[in-house]
């Protein structure tokens, strides 16, 4: 019965287009910071994971299926993030939770990297309580990266210290 006063009633019995749905929904549900971020990401892409420089940090979410990746890359001189970049797969929450932590990583040190915490990625982009786990896996990659990274490092100065001691001998 009511499908059939809604056909009667201009707007209600047509169906929008998927990209009108999806474009009218994403702005209704998504603060401006979170659909710029989507629409617009920063920094997409990836470091090569061999470089020692180069930190790797895999998290996901088996709840929702978010996958991120997170890589930085460290000036070993001064200690500082120079770059940072990330893939993910997920909705636009995580989307933009990742292309955000990858600008507020660039010129810091790592333990200033460490303090940013989800709450104010979730913050910045005003993401509802059913979007909080996105911001934290963004923190999360951060974490793993800065790991991937230590152990990288130690790995490479153990390999160092190694050759050394074989030519002296």
């Amino acid at each position: 019965m009511l499908r059939h006063v809604g056909n009667r009633i201009p707007g209600l019995g047509q169906r929008p287009s998927a990209a009108a749905v999806a474009q009218g929904v994403f702005r209704r549900l998504y603060h401006e910071r979170v659909v710029d971020h989507y629409n617009n990401p920063r920094n997409v892409g990836s470091f090569d994971k061999n470089d020692p420089t180069v930190g790797t940090g895999l998290v996901g979410a088996p709840a929702c299926g978010d996958v991120m990746k997170l890589q930085i890359k460290v000036d070993e001189k001064t200690g500082k993030i120079t770059g940072a970049c990330f893939k993910t797969f997920g909705c636009g929450s995580a989307i933009a939770s990742s292309s955000l932590a990858t600008e507020w990583v660039k010129g810091r040190t790592m333990e200033e990297a460490l303090s940013i915490k989800n709450t104010e990625i979730a913050r910045h982009l005003f993401l509802p309580p059913q979007k909080i786990h996105c911001s934290m896996l963004a923190e999360d990659a951060i974490r793993a990266a800065k790991k991937d990274y230590e152990t990288k490092k130690a790995k490479f100065n153990e390999n160092a210290e190694n050759a050394s001691t074989e030519k002296a001998v």
